[in-house]
């Protein structure tokens, strides 16, 4: 069997390093807060590149207490890609704000900046660049364009943990960065987890203080906040896992690089592409094919397990039925039937991925 992912896999390998992290929070009851999320919060931010970074409850909090912190006009529209989790649209309708889909890229499957340029009106207040699947958004542009139109920038780098455009870190380019450690992510926790960076002081103060109960300090309450802490024991699993993230993206990357060399030229499958400004991090290796169940059959009959992200496109998800976009004909729909995920990640070694490699070839020859 050729997994998805492992993380047990992954434990195994950082297991004595793993259970005296875990161990010390325990004999020490700092559950929340303390020494562990403090470690956390400054290591993660060093290592992005960002002077503040606040852990929260997870990626979707991040999302929803960073568009608090910039006060968008309520009822204004924020413009996001229509391929993405619900959670980057969903954190901007349940704050009072307008969802407005953009298209994505072709080639990259991320935020296509002409799209947003076309949708902008002047009711417009922020966007949403996803750097989806792990691939950076064109982040040069995207910032022109908030520049030339006053615009707040959120970036969603919950798939793209140490991305890079153009010499820079994906979390680090906009107003607010937010990330994701699902278990699953380059980063993951043990549970949920996420955090969010920013370059602005007065700004990273205020989404800390509305991630907990609106306050700096125990009873000082400035105004009503919510309650979306890292907690000690996932600081601590992140924490250990962050020294080993480097060399585990690495090693995504020459995954990535292996199935480009074995996998390319076959008709009828497209690979995925990476910009020459870009640092992939393959959080995802998404293929497209027309024949997108067979092959996922036909590696399942091999011992290969696949994933599909996302099938749907947010547009034509029952969320958004009644949404004036619902119907219309983004690339990012069209897609949704064709992208299948290949098993990346540091637990592979090459002869897996050759053998997932032939699989894939045989399945096309026949």
């Amino acid at each position: 069997m050729i997994k998805f992912l492992d993380l047990h896999a992954q434990y195994l390998s950082i297991k004595d390093e793993m259970d005296a992290a875990i161990a010390e929070v325990i004999a020490t009851s700092a559950f929340i807060g303390g020494p562990a999320v403090r470690n956390f919060e400054a290591s993660f931010g060093a290592w992005v590149g960002s002077p503040y970074c606040i852990g929260v409850g997870n990626g979707t909090d991040a999302l929803e207490i960073a568009l608090e912190a910039l006060a968008l006009p309520a009822g204004s529209e924020v413009i996001l890609p229509a391929n993405s989790f619900i959670a980057t649209s969903e954190a901007v309708g349940r704050s009072g704000l307008k969802v407005v889909f953009a298209d994505v890229d072709q080639d990259t499957y991320v935020l296509d900046p002409e799209s947003v340029r076309q949708l902008i009106t002047d009711r417009t207040s922020a966007i949403i660049p996803v750097h989806l699947y792990g691939h950076p958004c064109d982040m040069p542009a995207l910032m022109t364009i908030a520049r030339e139109h006053n615009l707040k920038v959120i970036e969603d780098s919950a798939q793209a943990h140490g991305a890079v455009i153009d010499g820079q870190t994906v979390g680090t380019i906009g107003d607010f960065g937010t990330f994701s450690f699902y278990p699953g992510k380059n980063l993951g926790a043990y549970g949920d987890a996420g955090a969010i960076t920013c370059g602005d002081e007065a700004l990273a103060r205020r989404a800390r203080m509305i991630a907990n109960h609106g306050r700096v300090a125990k009873y000082d309450h400035e105004f009503e906040g919510r309650n979306s802490r890292l907690d000690g024991l996932q600081a601590a699993i992140l924490s250990t896992k962050l020294p080993h993230l480097d060399g585990w993206i690495e090693r995504r990357i020459a995954v990535a690089d292996r199935y480009a060399d074995r996998l390319s030229g076959i008709p009828g499958l497209t690979l995925p592409h990476r910009g020459n400004r870009a640092r992939h991090a393959y959080h995802l290796y998404v293929v497209r094919t027309a024949q997108r169940d067979a092959l996922a059959n036909h590696l399942k009959a091999r011992g290969i397990e696949t994933g599909v992200h996302y099938p749907v496109a947010l547009p034509r998800l029952a969320a958004y039925a009644s949404h004036p976009q619902a119907q219309v004909d983004f690339f990012a729909a069209r897609m949704g039937a064709e992208v299948l995920s290949l098993p990346i990640g540091e637990h592979l070694d090459m002869d897996q991925v050759d053998e997932v490699c032939s699989a894939v070839r045989d399945f096309f020859a026949s």
